[in-house]
């Protein structure tokens, strides 16, 4: 049985309380994936690893994630399943728990990779959400949402220089509680989405079908935009993923800086993130989508290649700078590849938060070995170009109804 095409609520406005529940949602599901980037200095330590295997844990959490995101999107695109989140958390509970109490690098591994399960569960059907939610507020929408989760991978690496740090590795138990409330607060999304969409089921018998956007464009040109947009993704994710896993090094090789303040400045990092990607959303119902994408790839591709040769002061200017204008595109893009084809939103998530995070988490995994080779001042340096992949935007067409 396929899903009714529904992209909007029939309500005139955005219904933000299940917008506000589906931010925090992504706020604890993001919280305890960004615990484990936060964590590869105690990893590195306790099971003496090179960086070439600190990017592999990277890898195991992001490829499992990027495998089944789009395969567990265009199921749930035929067959929406409102509680698969809960599912999704339980995963994750379970992986958190493993990172707590393992005794082999392998088992960091496993753990890693159920955590990466989880996110592939939770993105495509949350995504799905709070399209349903944004009455015609795309932008907006995929805003609020998005910066639930910007908050919580930033926060993650402040509370592992609070509590893990100090505490050992089994302090992340701690937060197996975060998990708990996730998934009650799951259920509530969950039943009430299934409210929802039976109200537009009855809208659209009555003859009042919700609103459809799409781009009526030849299937060759789709191919080629959705291409390109997930090779821009990729250049950012493969940015972020430098940024995430390597930051901290970065600051104490190159700074001589204490662990803890390193993790601070890594937060900063990634909380404006969290503020440029609804700013980004919301212009982006303004003044166009392609325009977002353009201000982002053009005003951060001078800051990214000025960074590493800069001291601590700059550098921490231009990474906050970098942040919050690079997060500004990932709404527009996302949205841009939705009203490709509107009805396979599950899908579009899916391959968007599942195949072009993996394929940030290889690069991180490369970015490891080669650091390991040639330093990690110098891999800071060779990523600083990975912004300009970005200028490929010239190959996306004018969305004729871009919502």
């Amino acid at each position: 049985m396929t899903s009714i095409p529904l992209t909007a609520a029939p309500a005139t406005r955005p219904l933000m309380p299940m917008l506000a529940a589906l931010s925090l949602a992504h706020l604890l599901n993001d919280l305890i994936q960004s615990m484990i980037p936060a964590i590869y200095p105690l990893i590195k330590d306790a099971y003496d690893l090179d960086f070439a295997r600190i990017g592999l844990i990277t890898l195991a959490f992001q490829v499992t994630s990027s495998l089944l995101q789009p395969l567990l999107g265009y199921v749930t695109d035929r067959r929406p399943w409102p509680y698969a989140m809960v599912a999704g958390m339980g995963s994750s509970l379970l992986g958190l728990l493993g990172l707590s109490f393992a005794a082999s690098y392998e088992m960091v591994l496993v753990s890693a990779a159920l955590v990466g399960l989880g996110s592939a569960v939770f993105h495509p059907e949350a995504t799905r959400m709070a399209r349903h939610a944004a009455a015609g507020r795309q932008g907006l929408a995929q805003g609020v949402f998005q910066i639930g989760g910007h908050a919580g991978y930033a926060i993650g690496p402040l509370l592992a220089a609070a509590i893990v740090v100090p505490r050992g590795q089994q302090s992340l138990a701690w937060f197996s509680l975060i998990a708990l409330v996730a998934m009650v607060l799951m259920s509530w999304t969950g039943s009430r989405y299934a409210a929802m969409r039976r109200e537009q089921a009855e809208a659209a018998d009555k003859g009042r079908p919700a609103e459809v956007s799409g781009a009526r464009l030849p299937l060759r040109r789709v191919a080629l935009a959705m291409t390109v947009l997930i090779v821009i993704l990729f250049s950012k994710n493969a940015y972020t993923a430098g940024f995430t896993s390597y930051y901290t090094f970065y600051l104490i090789e190159r700074f001589g800086i204490s662990l803890q303040l390193s993790q601070i400045m890594l937060f900063l990092y990634l909380v404006v993130g969290a503020v440029g990607v609804i700013v980004g959303g919301m212009i982006g119902d303004r003044i166009g989508r392609d325009r977002v994408i353009w201000i982002s790839i053009l005003g951060s591709l001078p800051f990214a290649l000025l960074l590493p040769y800069v001291d601590l002061f700059w550098t921490g200017v231009l990474s906050i700078l970098i942040s919050l204008i690079m997060a500004s595109a990932f709404s527009s893009i996302l949205i841009y590849a939705i009203d490709l084809v509107p009805h396979r939103v599950g899908l579009v998530g899916g391959l968007f938060y599942g195949l072009a995070f993996g394929l940030g988490g290889i690069a991180a995994a490369g970015l490891g070995a080669l650091a390991d080779q040639i330093g990690i001042v110098a891999v800071f340096k060779l990523c600083s170009w990975l912004p300009a992949v970005g200028l490929l935007a010239f190959l996306l067409p004018r969305m004729p109804n871009a919502s």
